[in-house]
């Protein structure tokens, strides 16, 4: 229904956002009134969450080049952020290319960390800034890192249990891991009673549930 736009290009790849982004963008920022003292700050942080979303995708990007795949196009959207790449169809090139996005955000790690204390004597909204996004990062890299198919995590896992099973039995195992990893976060969101948990939780149903049918094919062809 809507088109996504195209907002930069840089080492040939381009980067676009879901115009939904904006929506989603006005009700986030407008909804952490009280942590900061101003509006403003409450964007700084939001853009900066989308700022590691966009490293992490680029380091997937980055990754899949250096193996030889194909990756040219990241999108950002209300629930993170897709880098479109097709790496060479062996474990060791996808296991790379997947991991190489969570690398970022442990690389992040640190530098979050030191800016968080090198700003404690500094304005209470810079040091709470960094504060909350070395949070951020920390949680994004453990929930990204969930052995759950699409997450990385579950895309590592698929990666190595290729080494073992082949290409296609690998996909079928990890789906059906994630789809049972999917239905255990959709119990989680309606017990935290988290919306946005659940949204996930049912997109990352869906693309298991794909992905499974998929690799049913693939392997009973």
């Amino acid at each position: 229904m809507f088109r996504n736009l195209r907002i930069f290009r840089i080492a040939g790849i381009d980067v676009f956002l879901h115009p939904s982004w904006f929506l989603v963008a006005l009700y986030e920022i407008q909804s952490r009134g009280r942590n900061y003292t101003s509006p403003a700050w409450n964007a700084a942080e939001y853009l900066s969450l989308f700022l590691m979303v966009l490293l992490h995708e680029f380091g997937h990007a980055s990754a899949c080049r250096q193996v030889g795949g194909v990756a040219n196009r990241i999108v950002l959207w209300p629930l993170g952020g897709v880098a479109y790449v097709t790496p060479p169809p062996w474990p060791g090139a996808l296991l790379w290319t997947i991991a190489a996005g969570p690398l970022v955000n442990v690389a992040l790690v640190p530098v979050l960390w030191l800016l968080g204390h090198a700003t404690a004597g500094a304005a209470y909204d810079v040091h709470h800034l960094f504060r909350m996004l070395w949070r951020i990062n920390l949680g994004l890299l453990i929930f990204n890192l969930l052995p759950i198919y699409p997450l990385d995590g579950g895309q590592i896992l698929r990666a190595l249990l290729w080494f073992w099973i082949g290409m296609r039995r690998s996909l079928l195992v990890a789906s059906l891991l994630g789809i049972l990893g999917a239905g255990l976060i959709v119990a989680l969101a309606v017990w935290l009673q988290s919306v946005w948990l659940g949204v996930i939780a049912l997109y990352m149903a869906g693309r298991c549930w794909n992905a499974f049918k998929r690799a049913r094919t693939l392997v009973t062809s």
